[in-house]
C-alpha cells in the first residue's frame, strides 16, 4: 500500500519564473506543432508597423529547425527596468505578464495592439531550446540569448555606424513540448500574407532555406486580396467593401467605443465553389470568429432584410435565415480594438464584449446604403440567399418520416455533414457539450456529423418503442440516423439510413463505459437490424498520452497514446528496449474527450486513417445468448443476478461502487 502523504503547506507549490509554461505548455499555446510561438514574435512585429513604425517583416524558416523573425520597428527597449533592475528586453522574454500593452486607454505605447494577456514572446522563450534576440536602436546593436527560457548571454551592445531601428528574434522551438516539432508552412504562409493584405503597403517576405523567397505587398488591401482567392471567379454582385473607424467626437457619443476601433470590410458572394471567410482582430487571424464576427454577421444580414422589406423581395411562406446569406459569402473582417479579451492563449477567438456592437455600427449602415445605392446588384444578393432558403426547406422536407409520434424532422443539435453519400458518411454519438464543441472543431465537415448528448440516455432494457419515442434524447438519436425503434422480429425500414457508419464516442473512463452501455442497449434491443447490417461502432480513445523526449539526432520528440493501462506497460516496456531513458518520459491521463484539442481528437479518435474503431456485430445465431448478457446487466429487475455474477467474476470487473 502507497505511503500516505501529508497534505499540508509545502505540498502548496509556487512556480517561479517560466517554469508554468514549461510544465504546462498547453495552457499557453498550441502543442501539435511550434507554429502559435513563433506568431507571437510574429504579432510583435505587426504591432510595430500598426503603430506606424516599420513597413517591412521578414520571417526566415531554417534547415536546422530554427524561425527567424526580423521587422523595421523602433525596436524593443534595452535600458534598465526601473523596479526589475534589468535591461527591459530580458523582462520581455523571461517574464509572464510583462509587455508593453497593459497601459490604460490614451497612456500607452501602443493604442491598438495584438493583446493584452502579457504571455507573449516569453511563452515562445520557454518552450524553444534557443532563442536569440538583437535589437538595433540608438546607434547600437545589443544582443541577449537564453536557453530553456534561462538567460546564457546578458545584454551586450555595441556601437555600429548604421542607423537602423528594429528587432530580430531567432528561436529553436524545442520539440518535446510539441507533437510534431515540424511548422506548417503552408499555415505560416498564409498566417504572412494575410498580414500583408490587412494593413495596405505593408511588405511581408518569407524566406524557406533552400526555396525561393515569397513577398507580399497589397496596395489595394482586401479588394486585391479576394482577386488572389477568387482566382478567375465572379461574383453575383459587385464586391462590398469598406472600413469605418471612430474618431474622439463620434466615440465620445457611444458608451463602451473608444478612440481609433472600428473594422474594415470586404464581402462578395458567389453561386457556386469554395467560399472562404477569414476574420481578423488587429492583424491577429481569429480563425474561431468571435464577437467582432458575430457582430459583422448580424449588420450585414439586418440591413439585408431591411432592404428586402422596404421592396417586398420576400416570397410568400418562405422566411429567410442568416445561414441561407452566409453560405455563398465571401468575406475577409479585420477589426481594430483598443482593449482585446480572447478565450484562451492562442487568440482564437475574440471575447471583447462590446466588439459585436462596434462592428454592427460600422457596417449595418453602409451596406443597407449600398444595396439602395446598387438596387439591381442588391436584388441578385437577394435573388442568391432566397435560392438557398428553398434549398433548405427542400432539404428538410426530404428528411421528414411519418413515425407514430408524427413528423419528425432533424433534431436541432445535430451537426450535419455536407455528403449525401450514405456509405461515406459518419454520425458521431458524443457525451457532453465540451466534447461535442471540440469533435465539432475536429470532424470532417464533408462526411462527419455530430450529435452532441447530454448526460445519460434511458435504460431501454425493458422499455417498448412508445416509451423510446416519448424520450426527446432516444428520439433525437432515431431521426438523426433516419431508422425508427423496432425489435429483433420487426421487419424495420432502413431505406431512410442517413449514415453508413454510427459511432458512440465517449470517454474512457466508468461514466463513459456506462453510457456506452446504455446506448448499446438501445441500439440492442430497439434498432437490431442496424447492429446486423454492422453499422454500430465504438470508438477507442486513448487514456494515456506518453510524451518521449528526442534521443540524439536520429530520433525527434515524440508523442505517444495508449489505450489503457496494459497498452500503456506495452508502450513503456518498448521504451526500455528502444535505450530511451527511463523516467525521462512524462505520462498524462485524460480525463475526458473534452480534455483533448480537436487536433489531438481527430488524430487519436476521428481520423479514419489513425483511429480504432470497434465494430458491434450480431450474430442471428447468438442473439439469444447476447440478450440474456443483456439482460443479466442492464435489466433492474436482475440485481440479484448482478451481485452474484459480479462476485463469481471479481478479478474481470471494473465496477464504480
Amino acid at each position: 500500500m502507497a505511503k500516505q502523504q501529508v497534505y499540508d503547506a509545502s505540498a502548496i507549490q509556487a512556480l517561479k519564473g517560466l517554469e508554468p509554461v514549461r510544465r504546462m505548455p498547453g495552457m499557453y499555446t498550441h502543442t501539435v506543432h511550434p507554429l502559435h510561438i513563433v506568431q507571437e514574435a510574429i504579432d510583435n512585429a505587426v504591432d510595430e508597423a500598426l503603430a506606424g513604425h516599420g513597413r517591412r517583416i521578414t520571417v526566415s524558416v531554417f534547415k536546422d529547425a530554427s524561425v527567424e523573425v526580423e521587422d523595421e520597428g523602433r525596436g524593443i527597449p534595452v535600458d534598465m527596468h526601473p523596479i526589475e533592475k534589468k535591461p527591459a528586453v530580458e523582462v520581455a522574454f523571461s517574464m509572464l505578464h510583462a509587455g508593453g500593452k497593459f497601459a490604460k486607454s490614451g497612456e500607452g505605447i501602443y493604442h491598438i495592439s495584438g493583446g493584452l494577456h502579457g504571455v507573449g514572446v516569453a511563452v515562445s522563450n520557454a518552450l524553444s531550446k534557443r532563442m536569440q534576440v538583437t535589437v538595433y536602436r540608438d546607434g547600437g546593436r545589443h544582443s541577449i540569448a537564453f536557453e530553456g527560457g534561462e538567460l546564457t548571454q546578458k545584454l551586450k551592445s555595441e556601437k555600429i555606424k548604421d542607423r537602423r531601428n528594429g528587432t530580430v528574434v531567432r528561436m529553436w522551438p524545442d520539440p518535446k513540448y510539441f507533437d510534431s516539432p515540424a511548422i506548417p508552412l503552408a499555415e505560416l504562409e498564409h498566417l504572412i500574407r494575410s498580414k500583408a493584405y490587412l494593413l495596405p503597403g505593408l511588405v511581408t517576405v518569407l524566406k524557406v532555406e533552400g526555396k525561393e523567397d515569397k513577398t507580399w505587398c497589397y496596395e489595394r488591401g482586401m479588394a486585391q486580396y479576394f482577386d488572389f482567392m477568387l482566382q478567375g471567379r465572379e461574383l453575383v454582385a459587385p464586391l462590398f467593401s469598406g472600413e469605418k473607424y471612430f474618431d474622439e467626437r463620434a466615440a465620445a457619443e457611444i458608451t463602451d467605443i473608444e478612440t481609433g476601433e472600428g473594422a474594415g470590410w470586404a464581402i462578395g458572394w458567389v453561386s457556386e465553389g469554395e467560399t472562404f471567410a477569414d476574420s481578423h482582430v488587429n492583424l491577429i487571424p481569429t480563425r474561431s470568429g468571435g464577437t467582432h464576427e458575430a457582430g459583422f454577421r448580424s449588420g450585414i444580414f439586418e440591413a439585408l432584410a431591411a432592404f428586402m422589406d422596404t421592396r417586398a423581395l420576400t416570397p410568400k411562406g418562405v422566411k429567410l435565415i442568416a445561414e441561407d446569406l452566409w453560405q455563398r459569402a465571401c468575406f475577409t473582417l479585420s477589426a481594430r480594438i483598443v482593449r482585446t479579451q480572447f478565450h484562451g492563449q492562442t487568440k482564437e477567438k475574440l471575447t471583447t464584449r462590446h466588439a459585436a456592437k462596434l462592428v454592427d455600427l460600422c457596417v449595418r449602415d453602409a451596406f443597407e446604403l449600398w444595396l439602395n445605392e446598387h438596387p439591381d446588384e442588391g436584388k441578385k444578393i437577394v435573388e442568391l440567399a432566397l435560392e438557398q432558403a428553398m434549398n433548405r426547406l427542400a432539404k428538410g422536407k426530404k428528411v421528414e418520416r411519418k413515425k407514430s409520434t408524427g413528423v419528425a424532422t432533424l433534431p436541432g443539435k445535430l451537426v450535419d455533414c455536407a455528403s449525401g453519400d450514405v456509405t461515406r458518411n459518419e454520425l458521431f454519438l458524443v457525451e457532453g457539450d465540451s466534447a461535442g464543441g471540440s469533435a465539432k472543431e475536429a470532424r470532417d465537415k464533408e462526411a462527419q456529423a455530430i450529435l452532441p448528448l447530454r448526460g445519460k440516455v434511458l435504460n431501454t432494457m425493458s422499455k417498448d418503442s412508445r416509451t423510446v419515442l416519448a424520450n426527446k434524447e432516444l428520439q433525437a438519436i432515431a431521426t438523426a440516423i433516419g431508422v425508427d425503434p423496432h425489435g429483433p422480429d420487426d421487419q424495420a425500414d432502413l431505406s431512410g439510413l442517413r449514415y453508413g457508419k454510427v459511432v458512440l464516442m465517449t470517454d474512457a473512463d466508468v461514466d463513459g463505459g456506462h453510457i456506452q452501455a446504455l446506448l448499446l442497449t438501445f441500439f440492442f434491443m430497439h434498432a437490431p437490424k442496424l447492429v446486423e447490417a454492422g453499422r454500430v461502432y465504438v470508438a477507442q480513445p486513448p487514456l494515456f498520452k506518453v510524451e518521449v523526449p528526442a534521443q540524439g539526432k536520429g530520433k525527434p520528440a515524440r508523442r505517444l497514446y495508449c489505450l489503457d493501462d496494459d497498452e500503456l506497460e506495452e508502450t513503456l516496456e518498448r521504451l526500455k528496449k528502444e535505450k530511451v531513458k527511463e523516467g525521462s518520459w512524462e505520462i498524462s491521463r485524460f480525463k475526458g474527450l473534452g480534455e483533448m484539442s480537436p487536433e489531438q481528437l481527430w488524430e487519436t479518435t476521428m481520423n479514419p486513417d489513425t483511429r480504432r474503431l470497434v465494430r458491434m456485430q450480431l450474430d442471428a445465431k447468438h442473439i439469444a445468448k447476447a440478450k440474456k448478457t443483456f439482460e443479466l446487466l442492464m435489466d433492474a429487475g436482475e440485481a440479484e443476478g448482478r451481485r452474484n455474477w459480479m462476485r463469481e467474476h471479481w478479478k474481470s470487473v471494473e465496477a464504480d461502487v
